[in-house]
């Protein structure tokens, strides 16, 4: 990424993710780890995916939020076990992983999709 390069807007999809939650009377803390991991699959995709939109879904079935962010690039992605903390970059999945119930990456016909969910019973 180049100094002034900049990510692409997110507000919608925050908005939607909050319109959603919001519908369902989900606690703010909850919302908040949604809004935080949502940001941090969407810069992700436009840093390393190379996708300058990325496609966000979110859906809320049955008290489970679930958010997926795709973009082209095929390669998954890995997650470090042992993160350096004082690394610039590196640690995004560990913070996902740590503010959802379950999270992941599938491959799809073009590119992939990282994803996330969360229990609003939790």
């Amino acid at each position: 990424m180049l100094p002034h390069e900049l990510p692409p807007d997110w507000s919608a999809a925050r908005e939607e993710l909050r319109e959603a939650t919001a519908r369902a009377g989900w606690k703010p803390d909850l919302v908040a780890d949604a809004e935080i991991a949502l940001l941090e699959l969407f810069v992700n995709a436009w840093r390393h995916g190379g996708s300058s939109a990325p496609l966000v879904v979110i859906a809320l079935l049955d008290r489970v939020l679930r958010v997926s962010v795709s973009d082209g690039n095929p390669l998954l992605p890995v997650e470090r076990d042992d993160p350096d903390l004082y690394a610039v970059t590196g640690r995004g999945l560990c913070l996902v992983r740590s503010l959802t119930h379950r999270s992941g990456a599938e491959p799809r016909k073009s590119g992939k999709s990282c994803w996330f969910e969360l229990d609003a019973a939790a």
